[in-house]
């Protein structure tokens, strides 16, 4: 019944987590999180659109966590990989999206996504369905080689943007800033969401014994 409560979050998680990462890409000029600048250089590299190499990052990060450590890997996992990719292509052909115009306006469209990101991503963890294949992937490399997870974090996302920059990928300032901002919204997010998932579980659960009690009572004779 946990999961009544639980999909909610994680579909409403990674449709958020998807449009923030849109929102940035608009104003890429300022630098976006170092994952999407290795989809952007892929992109702009061999073609195919921005979603569709996010998940083919995605799975092939995915595989890799299957080989080194298998138990951050759900079937949540594998949503993540296969959905913010379309989702991401699918905000940006539809152009709804805030355009970028003078810096200080693009700057803040770009905090903006940063936010919505960081809300996104800590809603769809939170609902312990599993984790996204990046988180799954540094998770699993943290428990195989013993290091903290803020220090795989570190080497992995420099490797990815290491890769992206000799790629041609677009990196500026915020790049280099882009975790620090969304780390600690990230983490707000986590708590805030597993609070409430808890409580609307325990709600939940209540109606729904008393409502089977209810139910049992009036069969009695």
């Amino acid at each position: 019944m946990r999961l009544k409560i639980q999909i909610p979050f994680f579909l409403l998680g990674l449709i958020l987590f998807s449009y923030g990462i849109a929102v940035a890409i608009k104003v890429q000029y300022l630098g976006v999180h170092p994952w999407d600048v290795l989809n952007l250089a892929l992109h702009e590299r061999w073609g195919l659109t921005i979603g569709t190499w996010s998940v083919l990052v995605g799975i092939v990060l995915v595989l890799v966590s299957l080989v080194i450590d298998r138990s951050y890997i759900n079937v949540g996992t594998f949503f993540n990989a296969i959905m913010v990719g379309p989702m991401v292509d699918l905000f940006l052909w539809l152009d709804v999206l805030p355009q970028p115009s003078i810096l200080p306006l693009d700057i803040l469209i770009l905090f903006n996504g940063i936010v919505i990101m960081g809300i996104g991503g800590g809603m769809y963890n939170a609902s312990r369905i599993g984790a996204g294949p990046r988180d799954g992937f540094m998770l699993s490399i943290s428990d195989k080689l013993g290091y903290s997870i803020s220090k795989v974090r570190i080497i992995v996302e420099s490797a990815a943007l290491l890769i992206a920059l000799l790629l041609g990928g677009p990196v500026f300032i915020f790049t280099f800033i882009f975790t620090f901002i969304q780390s600690p919204i990230f983490q707000i997010s986590y708590k805030i969401c597993t609070r409430w998932i808890e409580a609307l579980s325990r709600i939940t659960k209540k109606y729904e014994s008393s409502y089977s009690e209810e139910k049992r009572q009036r069969r009695l004779p």
